[in-house]
């Protein structure tokens, strides 16, 4: 067991500036005010979604029961996010071995021939598409397959409007990988004309948006799902900063993993997720209602509260900081 848990517990026991330790243990009580009429509740009050409804859900979040694969594979299934970050370029030289599945972002596909998905938006430039695709081994993913599967996780609006965010859902629904493992996510651009692999291109995570307030909590929220999923996520980047608040690891160390291992990791992972605050988020959600099932929240801009929106990224971020 290589990717140490040091990582995910260093994030856990560090405290974010936005969000002090009165801050924490009011969310984990359900005692935050959200306006007039608007207060945290427990999941035993409402089911924020129904995709967790069942036991999986009420086990690991109401009882503190760490998560089981609910399937013995001999070894992990293992599932690459590959972004256009600058770093990205180092799969390049990879071996595809740990990898069950890659899935490429946008212009990601340029960085091997061996990519499985390609997901893309619905504004992806048809010129910027691979010339040819293998249709025995490759898949394009498109908004009208993973707009059904981001809305299973909560949609949109809880989720964060940008493709590192949208692939790693998809990913989580329709591939249940053991592990997720992301390069070229980082969402941290430098000065220069190469902010991307391919030089230089919009930034798009840093845009304006009300989903994008926090993309620190965005990417807590991410982990906490997968982990009741039963999926380990981690960033393989070596970049020295990152959004992305998962453990560090390398393919070296995936492909030594045993289902022994991944296990441990899982463990490790859920224990440095704060239950309580995590059912106070996702009740928040819950009484928000923001779902836009088109994925189309832009369109309803006016009806998104940015306030309400920026408390519930505090609730997130609280969810990394278990109690040690």
């Amino acid at each position: 067991m290589d990717c140490a848990a040091s990582p995910i517990r260093a994030f856990a026991s560090i405290p974010h500036p936005l969000v002090d330790k009165e801050f924490r243990l009011a969310c984990a009580r359900n005692e935050i005010q959200k306006g007039p009429s608007m207060k945290l509740t427990t999941a035993a009050q409402t089911v924020p979604h129904a995709k967790y409804a069942d036991s999986r859900r009420v086990g690991p979040a109401g009882t503190g029961r760490p998560p089981t694969p609910s399937v013995q594979r001999p070894n992990p299934l293992i599932v690459l996010v590959l972004g256009s970050g600058a770093d990205a370029v180092r799969a390049r030289a990879w071996e595809r071995a740990p990898f069950t599945a890659m899935v490429a972002i946008n212009n990601a596909w340029q960085i091997r021939d061996d990519w499985d998905y390609l997901i893309h938006p619905e504004d992806f430039p048809p010129e910027r598409w691979p010339p040819s695709v293998d249709p025995r081994r490759q898949t394009l993913v498109t908004a009208a397959d993973y707009v059904p599967i981001q809305n299973e996780f909560g949609g949109f609006v809880y989720a964060g409007g940008t493709m590192a965010f949208t692939a790693g859902y998809w990913a989580l629904g329709a591939l249940k990988p053991d592990v997720m493992a992301f390069l070229g996510c980082d969402m941290v651009y430098h000065d220069g004309p190469q902010t991307h692999f391919y030089g230089r291109g919009a930034q798009d995570p840093l845009r304006d948006d009300v989903t994008l307030q926090s993309l620190e909590a965005k990417s807590l929220r991410f982990m906490a799902m997968a982990n009741q999923e039963n999926c380990l996520v981690v960033n393989l980047s070596a970049q020295a900063s990152s959004r992305l608040v998962y453990p560090r690891c390398d393919p070296q160390q995936l492909a030594r993993w045993t289902a022994q291992d991944l296990h441990t990791q899982l463990r490790e992972q859920h224990g440095a997720l704060d239950a309580q605050a995590l059912d106070a988020a996702l009740g928040m959600e819950s009484e928000l209602g923001y779902m836009v099932k088109s994925g189309r929240y832009w369109e309803v801009r006016e009806s998104l509260d940015a306030d309400k929106l920026r408390q519930l990224d505090q609730v997130w971020l609280a969810v990394g900081q278990a109690p040690m």
